[in-house]
Order: C-alpha cells, then structure tokens, then sequence
C-alpha cells in the first residue's frame, strides 16, 4: 500500500476564551490518499476550518503531527510554512478574499509576483486560467462588478496560478445560489480528475456526491457517518422542540 498523501496523528487545536479552554480539535487521526476528492462534513464547531487551516500551513496546532507529500508541518518555522503555502497549496474561501481594488485578471496574477514568475509569464497563465473557468469576458472586470459565483470562479483560477499539489476549499458554496454552487462543485471535481487533491470542508449536502472520499467531524474528532447523521437527526429535534417552546410561551 502507497504511504497517504496526508497523514495526521493526535492533532489537537485548542484556543483560550477567557478562562475556557475550546478544543477545535482533540486528538484526531487521519489519512487522505493522493489525487482523491475529500469531503470533510460537521457542524459549525465541529474543527472543520480549524483543520483546513492546518493543513495549509495558516495556523499552527497545539500538539500532533501533519504530514503533507512528506513534508512535517508541525516542525516548520514561520519562513518554511510560507515557502509551503505559495508553492504547495492553492486556497478557495467562502468569502472569495479577492482585492476589490483589482481586476480579475490582476488578482489571478498577484500570487505569481511573490512565486518570482515573470510578468509576460504571469499575465499569460491568469488569462488561460480564467478563460478555463468561463470569465474571458469579464477579465477586466473588478469584484464588484461580478456575481458571488463569477467571483468565486476568480478564487479558483487564482489558487490554481501556482500549481499546487492540493486544493483546500472553505466552504466554497457557503455565498453562492443553487446554480452557481453547482458550477463550482463541478469545477472543483474536474480539477479532481485532472490530478489534483481536493479537500473541502463544507455544510452542504450536495458536495458529498462529487466526493471520493468523506470524513466527518463531531467535537473535533472523527466520527462515522452512522454517528454523523444521529447526531444531526438529535440536533433538529432539539431545535423543533426549543421552537415548539417558544411558541408555547408567545
């Protein structure tokens, strides 16, 4: 059997809140295979971003060990990590993250300054980037002129700019409406099958149909999908009931 691509042992995030401790993440074991489709499922405080960002090298963890293609996260300094996320990691946001004062084309070609990529080289890759994701048209145009889906077709041709060995995807539907989600889950899964591994963490529940793989998240650790859905099934008849209560007392 090949080594994983991604190998996590005992990973634990905890944060400070005041006196509380909040454990993002506690103990967690995992493994994801090389050129597979990842979809990482659970509530909101379930360490779903909290796993994402540590596997881009955006945040560091209070203990455990991230290996990413043989390289050890956790024991990177602050100038290693950055070298890691320009090279290795290509990021698509729920909120886009583009520079409104920028063009499309001008923020497809950002990332290339700090990877020292000519600038000829630079304009000519972002504008072959963009007319793959359906915006040769609207190039020019700055965020505010585009949808929530054109924008975050941007994203994509921006974290693809560098070639990185994955994709890391934060809730990336989470601003969109039905269609345009669709279009980027269809996006994301055609860069799956053109060789790159995708992990997305995400609330909707259509993005599990284009996965391979799926991991699903409870109290930061890993859970099966048996659990996954009782505890969801718990969760709704908690709040139907807390709803039914409160109309009771109106």
């Amino acid at each position: 059997m090949s080594a994983a691509f991604i190998r996590i042992v005992g990973l634990k995030k905890h944060f400070q809140m005041g006196g509380t401790t909040v454990r993002a993440l506690d103990g967690l074991d995992l493994e994801i295979v090389q050129n597979s489709f990842t979809v990482v499922m659970g509530p909101s405080g379930s360490g779903k971003s909290t796993l994402l960002y540590l596997l881009g090298g955006l945040d560091r963890p209070s203990a455990g060990q991230i290996d990413v293609a043989g390289q050890r996260l956790d024991q990177m300094d602050e100038n290693q990590l950055a070298i890691f996320r320009r090279k290795s990691v290509g990021f698509i946001f729920q909120s886009f993250n583009l520079i409104q004062s920028m063009n499309a084309l001008e923020n497809v070609t950002f990332p290339m300054q700090f990877a020292g990529v000519a600038p000829k080289e630079r304009n000519s890759r972002a504008t072959e980037l963009l007319k793959r994701v359906g915006l040769a048209d609207r190039m020019h145009h700055k965020p505010n002129e585009l949808s929530g889906g054109q924008q975050q077709r941007v994203a994509i041709a921006r974290a693809l700019v560098n070639n990185p060995i994955m994709i890391l995807a934060d809730e990336p539907t989470g601003n969109l409406d039905s269609g345009s989600g669709i279009s980027v889950m269809q996006m994301l899964a055609e860069l799956h099958k053109n060789g790159r591994t995708v992990l997305v963490v995400t609330h909707d529940p259509r993005m599990k149909h284009f996965a391979t793989h799926k991991i699903h998240l409870l109290d930061g650790k890993v859970v099966s999908e048996d659990e996954y859905e009782r505890a969801s099934l718990d969760a709704l008849k908690f709040t139907e009931q807390a709803a039914n209560l409160g109309e009771a007392h109106e």
